[in-house]
């Protein structure tokens, strides 16, 4: 989910897990209805706030033990869960180290851990990035691509990037509305004008492209699942051409005409 500052990303996302209710509409969690059956239907959902809602008191393991009994988690499984939390969240060696003595970084792992302690059906994360230095970005986003494999994952964030290289669809919203909603391809056309992505089974090569008549530029996009070719054109040069061809063809058709009256009379 994207948008600019204030566009209603966060309140959209508050609702989505049951914080606020909503004033109109509903909101259905793996079928659940949120505002008549909101204890099962949060079951489903895991959420990392803004500000990750960390106790800094607490070790890791502490925490996160804690925040299993605040998600039901049985009694018996929950070693096996802050097992499997921390292992996927980087955070096996930091289990006995005080949340306030973390980086910004494993804060913010602390708080991806607590989301998916009970696996939910469903993650939210809001605006996971914000504050993080390159690395930790670059770390953190490679941990949701790994869990949005067996989960559906909701990624809110005004980060152009980030939505590009993460989401395989987009839904923005601004003031409120919801004002495109497609895959990310779709998406990356809209935003770059005079350009267009195109994938190919069996790919020709750059110059083959260039001899396309009014392509201006092609790139090379690396993609989670192989590469695509972004290729820029000369909206003005094809849009002369187009009209070049519809004066030739009325011209022809006027001729024809011409020549038919010519040969009654």
């Amino acid at each position: 989910m994207l948008g600019s500052n204030g566009a209603g990303k966060s309140t959209t996302m508050n609702i989505l897990c049951g914080v606020l209710n909503q004033s109109e509409g509903e909101v259905f969690i793996n079928g659940i209805d949120l505002r008549k059956n909101p204890e099962e239907a949060k079951k489903n959902i895991g959420f990392l706030p803004q500000k990750p809602p960390v106790y800094p008191d607490l070790a890791v393991e502490e925490y996160l033990k804690h925040t299993a009994h605040l998600r039901f988690v049985p009694e018996k499984e929950i070693p096996a869960a802050l097992e499997a939390a921390m292992e996927k969240c980087g955070l096996l060696h930091m289990r006995k180290r005080l949340i306030r003595n973390l980086s910004g970084g494993y804060q913010q792992r602390v708080g991806i851990a607590q989301a998916i302690i009970h696996k939910p059906k469903l993650v939210i994360f809001d605006e996971p990035t914000v504050g993080l230095d390159p690395n930790n970005i670059a770390e953190i986003r490679e941990l949701i691509r790994e869990i949005a494999q067996d989960r559906a994952v909701i990624l809110c964030t005004h980060i152009l990037p980030e939505v590009q290289m993460i989401c395989s669809t987009v839904k923005m919203i601004e003031a409120g509305k919801l004002v495109f909603a497609d895959t990310i391809d779709a998406f990356n056309n809209v935003i770059e004008p005079d350009t267009m992505t195109v994938s190919f089974d069996n790919p020709p090569t750059n110059p083959e492209l260039m001899e396309i008549d009014g392509v201006l530029e092609i790139k090379v996009e690396q993609l989670k699942t192989g590469s695509q070719f972004r290729v820029k054109f000369d909206f003005h040069q094809r849009m002369y051409r187009k009209k070049l061809i519809r004066t030739e063809r009325k011209e022809r058709l006027e001729t024809k005409r011409s020549s038919h009256r010519k040969a009654i009379a």
